[in-house]
């Protein structure tokens, strides 16, 4: 696609009116001709067909700000779950609290349940390393 295919809107229509009564005020259109441009203006619909009605005319001529194809950021990987250390912690600290509770009741002392923190205080050591 060429610049003069790309669509104009309100914005520039009224902008090329504004530079027509410029032409107008300044003797280089006749009150017919800048009837005749301006009802052209308002049914333009690409930069070509306003480019086309300042041809013959000195500047000033309407001026568009070059369009830019928006930006997409890239794509983020979603993350699935919890990291793979989160999950294997808590997985041991699960099967420690289990292996308390029946250590629990077959020797029938709450000795057994110090294994939790000491099975968390040895995970946590060998996350930091």
């Amino acid at each position: 696609m060429s610049e003069r295919d790309i669509r104009i809107g309100d914005a520039e229509r009224e902008h090329a009116l504004e530079l027509l009564g410029t032409h107008l005020g300044e003797g280089r259109l006749t009150v017919d001709e800048y009837g005749d441009r301006s009802a052209r203006v308002t049914t333009a619909k690409t930069r070509g067909d306003l480019y086309a009605l300042f041809a013959d005319l000195p500047a000033p001529r309407p001026r568009f700000t070059r369009v830019e194809p928006p930006v997409t950021p890239p794509a983020v990987a979603a993350r699935r779950g919890f990291p793979l250390e989160f999950r294997v912690s808590t997985a041991a600290v699960t099967a420690v609290a289990i292996v308390s509770v029946v250590l629990f009741f077959l020797a029938k002392t709450p000795l057994v349940f110090l294994l939790i923190p000491a099975v968390m205080l040895l995970i946590g050591r060998m996350g930091r390393r």
